[in-house]
């Protein structure tokens, strides 16, 4: 993160003596101050925690079967047909 991005808000943590020495030391390594760095990290594993959950990734073949189903859709099902049946029942409400 930027030193001249504007921070507002503030966290708190508890850790150990030795996870703080732990951290400083690294920070130090990474020329930057403990904030900095936490921050920085904590950001990065969040979105690669983001990324894992929120973005699908497809290799050509199922890209290619995904367009298909879009484009050309299955009848839906007796499961599916019930399903939209008791939501426009209960949408209905």
């Amino acid at each position: 993160m930027p030193r001249t991005a504007q921070r507002q808000e503030r966290i708190s943590i508890r850790l150990s003596p030795q996870s703080k020495r732990k951290l400083e030391r690294a920070a130090a390594y990474a020329d930057k101050t403990l904030t900095d760095f936490v921050v920085d990290v904590a950001l990065q594993k969040a979105d690669a925690v983001v990324r894992e959950h929120e973005v699908i990734s497809l290799d050509a073949e199922e890209w290619e079967r995904f367009q298909e189903l879009l484009l050309n859709p299955p009848e839906p099902n007796e499961k599916l047909q019930k399903a939209l049946e008791e939501h426009a029942r209960i949408v209905r409400r």
